[in-house]
């Protein structure tokens, strides 16, 4: 009994250490955004704030176009997040239900196709976005994203269709249903916390995504928010804004933070279970 007690006792520190572990960067993140720029070169700085101001986040959109590049990252990941399902989705199925020569060998390409590190490919997608005049645009940006994004889509969409019942496509085929019909008005639907929990992934992989978008987009009205982020600069060159940072990575990390919230139900469904059960 006593080792019981003792046991608990280890797991629920563990799990609070953890925890706070995990969220201090995002609190200390906060209330440097909310310091005067005196406080936060202080000595020894205090972790609950003691003077609180707003100035930084007022001069992030002040003082750069930050509201663009916010823009910008929001039409390349949501877009990318449709392709990638749509693609993904009929990938997918495909490899889950049908059969075809060479299935094995598909599987191990596009497990390979995700294995390739950036920088490996980062000079041949320059050259060929630059052929197409793709440079500085969103295709030029949305193209190579898909390509990083969609295997790991085709992996989980297919993983998780083998999970579904098979009986209910196959009486809805013996009633005249067409393959394609079947996958987007019954296994589509049924498969909305699998869909949710990859959509998720790839929306965050590329709202996050840096080395693509800093060599892509050479326009400063063109940057996504983590390259914006990055080239910040205060009054000098030589001086870095770290309030202003501060502030601009809380704004950054909040949209993840609010679908987090949102679809978690559909999340955890979608990671743990797959599909209704039969």
């Amino acid at each position: 009994m006593q080792k019981k007690v003792v046991a608990k006792a280890i797991l629920y520190i563990s799990v609070i250490v953890i925890f706070f572990w995990c969220v201090f960067p995002f609190y200390w993140a906060f209330t440097s955004s909310i310091k005067p720029d005196r406080d936060l070169f202080k000595e020894n700085p205090s972790l609950i704030p003691k003077r609180v101001t707003f100035i930084n986040y007022v001069k992030v959109f002040s003082d750069r176009p930050f509201h663009v590049n916010i823009m910008n990252s929001a039409i390349v990941a949501l877009a990318t997040t449709f392709f990638s399902l749509l693609i993904g989705v009929m990938a997918g199925y495909a490899i889950a239900r049908l059969k075809f020569p060479m299935k094995a060998l598909v599987m191990s390409l596009i497990l390979a196709v995700s294995m390739f590190p950036q920088v490996s490919i980062l000079g041949s997608f320059f050259l060929i976005l630059r052929f197409l005049h793709l440079i500085n645009t969103y295709p030029g940006l949305i193209l190579p994203y898909i390509t990083l994004n969609l295997p790991l889509a085709v992996w989980i969409l297919q993983s998780f269709f083998r999970e579904l019942p098979i009986e209910i496509e196959e009486a809805s085929l013996i009633d005249g249903c067409s393959r394609f019909r079947l996958l987007w008005s019954i296994v589509v639907p049924i498969s909305s916390p699998g869909l949710v929990a990859t959509g998720l992934l790839i929306f965050i992989n590329s709202w996050n995504e840096f080395l693509f978008a800093l060599t892509f987009m050479q326009k400063p009205r063109m940057y996504t928010i983590p390259v914006a982020v990055a080239l910040f600069r205060g009054a000098s060159q030589y001086e870095i804004p770290w309030g202003q940072l501060m502030a601009a990575a809380v704004i950054v990390t909040l949209p993840l933070v609010i679908l987090v919230f949102v679809f978690q139900n559909k999340i955890i469904e979608g990671l743990s279970a797959g599909a209704v059960k039969g």
